[in-house]
């Protein structure tokens, strides 16, 4: 993610695990929010909403897992 971008909130109908790569940013699960650097794993349960925020003047870039493998669409809100 650019400077100054953000992913909609959203619902998978799966678990999903990000791992950060490069930068800093703030990402939301559920009712949390976490500002989160290289090298954090994050977990977010699945049908919890959550969404990502890079209020930083660098990249974010965001690994993202989801287990087991999706069977149905990704809901936005």
């Amino acid at each position: 993610m650019q400077p100054g971008e953000q992913l909609k909130r959203h619902i998978t109908p799966v678990d999903a695990i990000f791992y950060v790569l490069e930068g800093t940013g703030i990402v939301e699960v559920g009712d949390e929010q976490l500002e989160v650097t290289k090298d954090t794993l994050i977990d977010s349960p699945a049908k919890i909403p959550h969404c990502w925020y890079n209020k930083s003047n660098g990249v974010l870039r965001v690994l993202v897992t989801k287990v087991p493998k999706p069977d149905g669409p990704t809901k936005l809100l």
